[in-house]
């Protein structure tokens, strides 16, 4: 494994570590404790050292997985969970300080641990990062030792570039991947301007750029990638990365072209965004144990060649930057 500083906080993460919201099951198929365990456990002893989870998945089990986990290790293991999205309906207005407290402290008792390393927000609506009691909320948080770091998960780049303005704000988690460009261009420059942390979720597009689904695919009524894909239910940037279904699986297929040597992309998914040194981490998820394997590959793959870079910049400015990047 190798590992980067993630920016303010100062800890010295897993480049590939694990995001759980799909931990223990597949989307829409319900929660298996057991395989929990043994993903989060398989993914510690494979040197994976940054869990990122958030109360909404599973109602709390998530958290208490990797909780449960992670205090029946003697590694250090940083926990990182997310708050916000139990506040139903998702308005700013259902954003008060005494909400927000009231979460963390949940998930406190969820996950067991008496300090949580990292609280984010879970893409609050655009009008939350204009108003600064909210931040200030986790300063307190913070002198009362119940945090360590704040940061913040986000939708748009416009967030982000906001949401840095605030001093406490160490961490950035942001969609960004072969189909999602748009944050290198100024969003990484600042973060890297400002020391702060870039943590990567859906690098794999929601399993499109694994480059294992076809035209015949389907996918579980509860699962988002069949009922989210116009945004019905939350933003659609977080399905696909809002890239409509067939215009990605064309493009996957050229971008299989260039790689005729691997049958499972996700390692190349994962490397390309490894090439950018502004990211602390990604938090690919896993629903199986293979999942792990399949990501940790990309650790020991070599870089990616001048010519193999140019290609996936023609086929994301070529088929895929029309359908995004002014959206997000």
């Amino acid at each position: 494994m190798n590992y980067r500083r993630l920016g303010k906080t100062g800890f010295e993460v897993s480049e590939i570590s694990l995001g759980t919201w799909q931990v223990g099951g597949k989307w829409g198929s319900g929660f298996d404790t057991k395989l929990a365990d043994r993903i989060i456990n398989q993914a510690i002893d494979l040197g994976v050292n940054f869990i990122d989870t958030a109360d909404v998945y599973e109602a709390g089990a998530s958290e208490a997985a990797v909780g449960r986990a992670v205090k029946s290790r003697k590694e250090e293991v940083f926990v990182a969970t997310k708050c916000g999205r139990q506040i139903n309906p998702h308005h700013n207005e259902g954003y008060t300080p005494k909400v927000l407290r009231k979460f963390v402290e949940d998930s406190l008792r969820n996950t067991g641990l008496e300090c949580l390393d990292l609280i984010q927000l879970h893409c609050p609506p655009t009008e939350v990062y204009y108003r600064p009691e909210i931040f200030e909320l986790f300063d307190r948080l913070k002198d009362e030792g119940k945090i360590k770091n704040l940061g913040i998960s986000v939708e748009k780049v416009e967030e982000a570039l906001k949401g840095i303005e605030y001093p406490n704000v160490n961490t950035v988690q942001i969609i960004f991947n072969m189909f999602r460009q748009r944050p290198a261009e100024l969003f990484f420059e600042q973060a890297n301007k400002r020391n702060v942390g870039v943590i990567v979720r859906v690098p794999l597009a929601s399993g499109l750029l694994t480059g294992k689904f076809s035209r015949e695919s389907e996918f579980d009524k509860d699962d988002h990638r069949f009922f989210n894909r116009k945004g019905e239910a939350f933003d659609k940037g977080e399905t696909f990365s809002g890239v409509p279904f067939e215009v990605g699986l064309n493009a996957v297929e050229d971008l299989k072209a260039h790689f005729p040597n691997y049958r499972n992309l996700a390692p190349i998914a994962l490397k390309w965004i490894l090439s950018f040194q502004e990211v602390g981490c990604i938090i690919p998820g896993a629903s199986k144990e293979e999942h792990l394997h399949s990501n940790l590959e990309a650790i020991k793959m070599p870089e990616l060649s001048a010519e193999q870079f140019s290609a996936i910049d023609d086929i994301y400015q070529n088929q895929i930057k029309k359908h995004v990047h002014h959206l997000w």
